[in-house]
């Protein structure tokens, strides 16, 4: 850590920072009803949203690994990783004109209630299930990485033991969402996006000035270099990083891990209609191109300011950022990146926590299904009693569920401290991965044919799907890297299977 960047400075910013969200939330969770924490009462700006979306989108791991891929070699080396950005592109499109319309039309609170109403009753609930499990996974695995970057370069030097940390880092997110929900993580996610793009740009001028680089020529010193390849088109079976694979795969994985995921949707489903939600959408897009393409900026610049010093690359890329950040580049540099990462983090965490709040409150507890019936002006007063007995019965369980999954984190977390394995983490991404295979291929199943299926095998098929593409992917991996592109796979075998099980609905004469 710099000289001037001490332990109590440390504290004294995070102090602040976090009593700004706690403020934000106070402001805007009161009274907020069950609607509200789960929709936020389809009222909000879609600018707003659009702006919220990027700190949901860029996690804390987003912050830290994509600038040490781009000198790292291997998966998504140099600028590769825009191939996927513009696949993007492509799949956002697709939500924008058909995912979007489809569930405005069916007013949905959980997209997974499309399922059950197109498909049948297993169906919805092994959808909602695995978009469970992966965003638990996924989640708790993303903020571990992050965690462990602020353990390492931050609390350990404070003396604070990692649990602790951890603790205190899902106690802080649960106190600022259990009351407002999605009406709450919309404006504090839009200040978050603001310091982790206030750290990213701040980082990047400072950087380019050590380097004698002025804003004016940062770009063309970056793409000229030996970082700036954008296009790799050589090698397609064993290039994981080639064009074809990369833009596909990034269709997929936009389709699939936000049009087809609870935590990303829930957002666009909270603006006043169908053409908002697109209009955010859109600008969604154009954000995430400039973001992605900056963070790559970072991510060569780090390199470059390195081999310029002789510093020797830390064999965990991920550590390059905040190593640099913290010894070299002063005392403002180091506050940027705390700011930037716990902002890039939170984001992410605490809508990941509300969306999986609302997935297990109407998916599995029925919240919409058994809400009480809102009473009339003159009812009696024993009626509306009882109503208000039924809302306060909703909203404690909610608050026990979204306490529930904050604890789950904590435990997850603390299980791979224990392991304290890259390989393991790894292994965790690749299952939460796997796990958006048979919700691609239920929608995508459910969206392009009229076919109906025998629901009870729903669960067996979306079972089978990730264990044949496990087993492909590891039989062919000697001829031809899968890549990113066993989403594509798993999809199939679900669409497959559900072809398998299915019928075509019989219609009378008459009709």
């Amino acid at each position: 850590m710099t000289a001037h960047l001490t332990p109590t400075l440390v504290l004294v910013v995070l102090f602040l920072y976090f009593a700004m969200l706690i403020g934000v939330a106070w402001l805007t969770g009161r009274n907020v009803s069950n609607e509200g924490f789960f929709l936020a009462n389809r009222k909000v700006p879609w600018y707003v949203v659009a702006y919220a979306m990027i700190g949901t989108s860029i996690s804390g791991v987003t912050f830290i690994s994509i600038p040490g891929k781009v000198g790292g070699g291997g998966f998504n080396m140099a600028f590769s990783y825009m191939q996927v950005v513009f696949g993007y592109l492509a799949g956002y499109l697709f939500i924008a004109t058909v995912l979007m319309p489809l569930y405005y039309r069916l007013q949905l609170t959980s997209i997974y209630g499309y399922l059950e109403q197109r498909l049948g009753h297993w169906s919805y609930k092994t959808g909602a299930a695995y978009f469970l499990l992966s965003r638990t996974l996924g989640s708790a695995a993303r903020m571990f990485l992050a965690a462990t970057v602020l353990q390492v370069f931050v609390f350990s030097p404070l003396g604070v033991p990692f649990p602790l940390t951890v603790s205190l880092m899902l106690a802080l997110i649960y106190a600022y969402t259990f009351k407002g929900g999605l009406k709450t993580i919309i404006w504090t996610d839009t200040i978050m996006t603001t310091f982790f793009l206030a750290a990213l740009i701040f980082t990047v001028i400072t950087i380019g000035k050590t380097l004698d680089l002025g804003v004016d020529r940062l770009v063309p010193a970056i793409m000229e270099g030996r970082y700036g390849k954008i296009f790799f088109f050589d090698n397609f079976l064993s290039d994981p990083n080639h064009f074809v694979k990369q833009f596909v795969s990034g269709a997929l994985i936009a389709i699939a891990m936000t049009g087809l995921d609870q935590d990303l949707m829930q957002k666009n489903l909270a603006c006043k209609n169908i053409r908002e939600a697109q209009k955010n959408m859109f600008v969604f897009c154009i954000y995430l191109v400039v973001i992605n393409f900056l963070f790559l900026m970072l991510g060569a610049l780090l390199y470059m300011y390195a081999g310029s010093l002789g510093l020797q690359i830390p064999d965990r890329t991920d550590y390059l950022y905040p190593k640099i950040a913290f010894d070299h580049l002063g005392m403002a540099a180091g506050i940027f990146f705390i700011l930037g990462l716990i902002a890039s983090t939170y984001a992410s965490s605490d809508s990941a926590l509300t969306a999986l709040t609302t997935s297990f409150c109407i998916d599995f507890l029925n919240f919409e299904k058994k809400a009480p019936a809102r009473p009339d002006p003159y009812a009696a007063e024993a009626e509306v009693a009882a109503y208000e007995a039924s809302v306060k019965r909703q909203t404690r369980l909610r608050t026990l569920v979204h306490l529930g999954f904050s604890a789950l984190f904590v435990v997850i977390i603390m299980i791979l401290d224990a392991l304290s394995s890259d390989a393991v983490i790894n292994l965790l991404f690749k299952i939460a991965g796997y796990t958006y295979g048979p919700l691609l291929g239920l929608f995508s199943f459910g969206l392009f044919t009229k076919l109906k299926i025998h629901d009870r095998w729903a669960v067996t098929v979306c079972l089978l799907a990730p264990t044949l593409t496990w087993i492909l992917e590891i039989t062919c991996k000697q001829w031809f890297d899968l890549g990113f592109l066993t989403i594509l796979i798993n999809g199939l075998f679900t669409f497959a299977g559900l072809w398998v099980i299915s019928y075509r609905e019989q219609t009378t004469a008459a009709e």
